[in-house]
């Protein structure tokens, strides 16, 4: 799957930016935002209670975030899908070890009500695996 090249350049007159020539590989971009913006909008309410969890969450967000920012370059090569896949599923995983395997959909609610914020961002983290999976196995070399 090849990549357009967009406006800004580089000192050698070459874009910088690559965007994705296909529908399919506008999907991570947005499903690595989605779930980046959470954990960052969250990470201050979470380090009130846990000043590492806040930190992991902030990290987490900057890492979506940031992986996104490469993605749109033409440095992205066709091995970092697997990276991309890796990385939200740690995240997605995680999420269960640290709450705990009490029930997945126990891991769901907080106070008793629906964590919607949880449901998005780890929605977001599957389908991202399962589009940046995609795009590996359909990119060529």
């Amino acid at each position: 799957m090849a990549r357009a090249e967009s406006g800004a350049t580089a000192s050698g007159g070459e874009s910088i930016v690559s965007l994705p020539e296909s529908s399919l590989g506008y999907l991570p971009i947005v499903l690595a935002a989605v779930t980046g913006v959470i954990h960052l909008f969250l990470a201050p309410q979470v380090i009130g209670f846990s000043q590492t969890l806040g930190i992991l969450f902030a990290l987490n967000g900057l890492g979506f975030l940031g992986g996104t920012a490469i993605y749109l370059t033409r440095y992205w090569q066709r091995e970092l899908f697997a990276v991309a896949a890796g990385y939200a599923l740690v995240t997605f995983v995680a999420f269960f070890l640290w709450g705990g395997f009490d029930g997945f959909a126990s891991a769901f609610y907080m106070g008793g009500e629906l964590n919607v914020m949880a449901v998005i961002a780890k929605t977001a983290e599957v389908l991202l695996v399962v589009s940046a999976l995609a795009l590996y196995t359909n990119t060529e070399t």
